[in-house]
């Protein structure tokens, strides 16, 4: 389940957590989003499913009102240690750069399908009911739509 992003890093080099460093899930469970000032700013929304952290890279700061639509490529899933990651990557790893927590909280899941993905979160800065909506935008349908709904 984590072997694409085990591919993508070398531990020896970088902070961030082993998928190997498994953890247990959550009696709720967790989201994060991480701002990664990378080669292009983004934020990373991770949300706790099937013992992982099913992630996407949010180009634009995630929305806090409804009616802000948000693009979000869906990335390789991550280990659930790295709900707590901050640090810096270096330089020559795979998304180099400064990773920081902007919110981080616990969620309900309200829907999930193929297409869809519903939750309310229970955050600092994201506070309420949000969808993910898959779109044809992007290979391999990694694009998906990502807004605040009315309560």
């Amino acid at each position: 389940m984590l072997e694409e992003y085990e591919k993508k890093r070398h531990f020896e080099k970088t902070s961030e957590p082993p998928a190997l460093d498994l953890q247990e899930s959550s009696e709720k469970p967790v989201f994060v989003v991480q701002r990664h000032d990378a080669r292009n700013l983004h934020y990373d929304f991770r949300l706790e499913m099937d013992g992982v952290l099913k992630s996407w890279a949010v180009p634009k700061q995630p929305p806090k009102e409804i009616g802000t639509k948000r693009l979000a490529i869906q990335t390789e899933d991550h280990p659930l240690g790295y709900v707590n990651f901050e640090g810096k990557i270096p330089e020559g790893e795979y998304g180099a750069g400064k990773v920081e927590i902007w919110d981080k909280g616990t969620f309900e899941l309200r829907k999930r399908e193929e297409k869809e993905i519903v939750v309310t979160l229970h955050g600092e800065e994201l506070k309420g009911d949000y969808v993910l909506i898959r779109t044809k935008y992007g290979k391999e349908g990694k694009g998906w739509l990502f807004f605040k709904r009315a309560d």
